[in-house]
């Protein structure tokens, strides 16, 4: 996604429908915890809500995340608009913010993918 976002192709399903492709991600992601959770020997019938709890935990935890991050960038909009339009710009271009941004979310949740898919031949 933070490679779509760099890239701003309108045509690509990704830009279109970022939550489509985000939840999709994010499903797969669950049948993986409970394929683990079968393996580690969780009963089957306590399968949906051990997997439920763990969504909504989920959840929770990346909308407080989201939350801080608006409330810091409506914190910090006053200065962001200001070092903008001083560097020579008529308008605010967020795009100044949202590319950098992309790049270091990006580089962080391509390190964790690394990181765990290299523990599948460790």
């Amino acid at each position: 996604m933070a490679w779509e976002i760099v890239r701003g192709d309108e045509t690509s399903l990704a830009f279109r429908y970022p939550v489509v492709v985000s939840s999709t991600f994010g499903l797969l992601h669950g049948f993986g915890f409970a394929a683990v959770l079968r393996d580690i020997g969780l009963p089957q019938i306590e399968l949906p809500t051990a997997l439920l709890f763990f969504n909504v935990g989920v959840e929770i935890g990346q909308l407080l995340f989201v939350t801080a991050l608006i409330a810091g960038f409506l914190f910090l909009r006053p200065v962001f608009t200001r070092v903008l339009r001083s560097a020579d710009h008529k308008d605010a271009h967020w795009s100044a913010l949202t590319t950098p941004a992309s790049y270091i979310i990006g580089s962080v949740a391509s390190y964790w993918m690394i990181e765990r898919v290299s523990n599948f031949w460790a």
